[in-house]
C-alpha cells in the first residue's frame, strides 16, 4: 500500500521523542441500491490517509493529513509533537513512561472472491431480480435491497519496534419491505447487522440472504394483519439478531472503560458500572459468559492486533455472570485504578481519528439448550425478532426495546404472530433473568458497522455473536390498539 518512506520522513522529523506511531489507512468501497425496484445511483468511494501521535515530555498529541507526501507527512509529525508539548502541562498522565507495545505481524480477511473482482455488473445482476420480487404486490408500499463492499488496508509502525499490516475485507447485504393495510403499516426487513461480515462475495452464497429476501413480502404483510402484542410480564425468548442490540447496548456500553472514568459523559453518557465492580459484580446470572474473542473467523471485528499494536486475544469479560474485566486498551488502563492490563480493543474509524476504546468482537458463549427445549420450558411467553427501535439512559442501565417480529408461546409451542413487540428493563436485572442459553446449533455470528462513539464521532464496525436466549419475567407491552 505505501513504501517505508513516508516511516523514515516521520523518524527523521521526531529524532529524539519518547514514542511515536504512524498509522496508515486506505478504505475503498461500492454500494448499489433498489428502492421501488428502482436502481440508485450507484456509489463509489476511497479515503486515503496518515495519523502520527506522540508521546515526548509527558505529553501526547496527535495530527493527522492526506497529504502523503515527504513535507505533507512531515508537517503532521511536527504538529503532533508541538501538541505533545503543549499538552503536557495538563496532561492526565504521565504519556512518555507509559510501556506502549511492541508487536509486529499481519492480518488478513478470510476471503475467496475478493471485492476488487466483483463488477457493477455482477452487482446489478443479483440485485435486479431480488428487487423486482420485493416490489411486486399491492400491499407493499415501499421496498429497498443494498449491497455494500468495503476494503480497508492499514500500516502502523512505531519507533519502539512495532511493524503491523493488516487488510480486510466486507460485505453487507441488506433487505426491508413495508405493508401497509387497514391504516396500519409494517416492515420487516434484513438489517444490515445480521449478514455483514469480514468476507467477499460468496458471502451471499454461504448465508442464505436470498432464500430470506424472498420470504420478507410475505412476513411484512402478515404483520401487517396481525394483533399487537399484548401488555404483561412474561419469559421471552430472544433470537441471535435481537441479541445483537441487547449485548451492543446494556453490556458493550456500559463496560467501556473510558466510559466509566468519564470521557463519554457529555456527549454519549457514563455508566453506571464503577472500576470497584471488577471481579465481584454479579452481572448476570451464572449461564452468561461474554467473550471478546478477536480471533472469530468471518466476524466485522477480527483482527490480530489493535490500533496502537497491541496484540488481541481472546478473554473473559464476563465469566458465570462474574464482571471480570472492562472494555479498554492500554491508554484507559493507565488512568484507571485497575491492575490489569488492556484487553487489545484502541481502534479508530479512519486516518482522521485517534484510537479510543471500542467494543470489539464481543459475543455470548453457547449454552447447552437446544431451541424447541427452550420453546417448550416456556407456557406462556414471546418469541422476538429483528430490533426496529432502542432507547437506553445516558448511565446505560434502564432501557426499551422494540423489535420488527414477535410471536407468542403458548405451553411450550409458537402460535400466533403480533406486532410491535416491545420490552423494557434495567441491565444487570434483566441479565440475572438469563434463564436459559442456546447451544451452538443457535449460535449467529452479526454485528453492525454502525456504532458510534467519541468526540469528533467515529463510526466503527462492531462484532456480536449470540446464541438465542430466554429470559424471565419481562416486561412486554405492545403498540397502539
Amino acid at each position: 500500500m505505501y513504501n517505508e518512506n513516508l516511516f523514515k520522513q516521520v523518524s527523521s522529523t521526531l529524532a529524539g521523542v519518547d514514542y511515536f506511531s504512524l498509522r496508515l489507512c486506505d478504505e475503498k468501497s461500492k454500494k448499489l441500491s433498489f428502492r421501488n425496484g428502482v436502481l440508485d445511483p450507484p456509489s463509489c468511494s476511497q479515503d486515503r490517509g496518515a495519523m502520527v501521535v506522540v508521546h515526548d515530555r509527558g505529553g501526547m498529541g496527535y495530527a493527522a493529513t492526506s497529504d502523503l507526501s515527504d513535507s505533507g507527512i512531515q508537517q503532521a509529525a511536527s504538529n503532533a509533537r508541538t501538541w505533545a508539548h503543549r499538552c503536557a502541562a495538563n496532561a492526565v498522565t504521565n504519556f512518555s513512561q507509559l510501556e506502549m507495545p511492541v508487536q509486529s505481524g499481519s492480518y488478513k480477511s478470510p476471503v475467496v472472491k475478493h471485492s476488487s473482482s466483483v463488477t457493477d455488473a455482477d452487482m446489478l445482476s443479483y440485485l435486479s431480480p431480488l428487487a423486482t420480487h420485493l416490489s411486486k404486490g399491492s400491499d407493499i408500499v415501499d421496498s429497498v435491497i443494498e449491497l455494500w463492499l468495503v476494503e480497508y488496508r492499514q500500516q502502523l509502525w512505531t519507533n519502539s519496534g512495532s511493524v503491523v499490516e493488516q487488510d480486510f475485507e466486507f460485505i453487507f447485504p441488506s433487505a426491508s419491505v413495508a405493508a401497509s393495510k387497514n391504516n396500519d403499516v409494517q416492515r420487516r426487513g434484513i438489517g444490515i447487522d445480521l449478514y455483514g461480515a469480514q468476507a467477499g462475495w460468496e458471502r451471499l452464497d454461504h448465508c442464505g440472504f436470498k432464500e430470506h429476501v424472498e420470504s420478507l413480502p410475505e412476513e411484512a404483510i402478515e404483520l401487517v394483519l396481525a394483533p399487537n402484542c399484548p401488555s404483561e410480564n412474561m419469559d421471552i425468548l430472544i433470537a441471535p439478531d435481537q441479541m445483537v442490540l441487547q449485548i451492543h447496548e446494556s453490556i458493550g456500553h456500559p463496560l467501556e472503560l473510558d466510559r466509566i472514568i468519564g470521557d463519554e459523559r457529555n456527549y454519549a453518557g457514563t455508566s453506571f458500572v464503577n472500576e470497584e465492580m471488577f471481579g465481584s459484580y454479579q452481572y448476570g446470572s451464572e449461564l452468561l459468559n461474554v467473550v471478546y474473542d478477536p480471533t472469530m473467523s468471518g466476524e466485522l471485528a477480527s483482527f490480530n492486533f489493535d490500533d496502537e499494536g497491541q496484540l488481541a486475544e481472546k478473554q473473559h469479560i464476563i465469566k458465570n455472570g462474574i464482571l471480570q474485566r472492562p472494555i479498554g486498551g492500554v491508554l484507559s488502563h493507565a488512568r484507571s485504578s485497575l491492575d490489569s492490563q488492556g484487553v487489545g480493543v484502541s481502534r479508530s474509524c479512519s486516518w482522521n481519528r485517534p484510537p479510543i476504546d471500542r467494543m470489539a468482537n464481543l459475543n455470548v458463549e453457547p449454552g447447552q439448550s437446544q431451541l424447541e427445549e427452550m420453546m417448550q420450558a416456556i407456557d406462556r411467553g414471546l418469541y422476538l425478532k429483528t430490533n426496529n427501535s432502542w432507547s437506553i439512559d445516558d448511565s446505560r442501565n434502564k432501557f426499551q426495546f422494540g423489535c420488527e417480529w414477535g410471536q407468542l408461546i403458548e405451553n411450550g409451542k409458537l402460535t400466533n404472530v403480533v406486532k410491535n413487540p416491545s420490552y423494557r428493563g434495567i441491565s444487570a436485572n434483566f441479565w440475572r433473568n438469563l434463564k436459559m442459553v442456546g447451544d451452538e446449533s443457535t449460535f449467529k455470528v452479526m454485528g453492525t458497522p454502525y456504532c458510534g462513539k467519541g468526540e469528533p464521532n467515529q463510526v466503527i464496525r462492531v462484532g456480536h455473536a449470540s446464541p438465542a436466549c430466554v429470559f424471565e419475567h419481562i416486561d412486554v407491552f405492545g403498540g397502539r390498539s
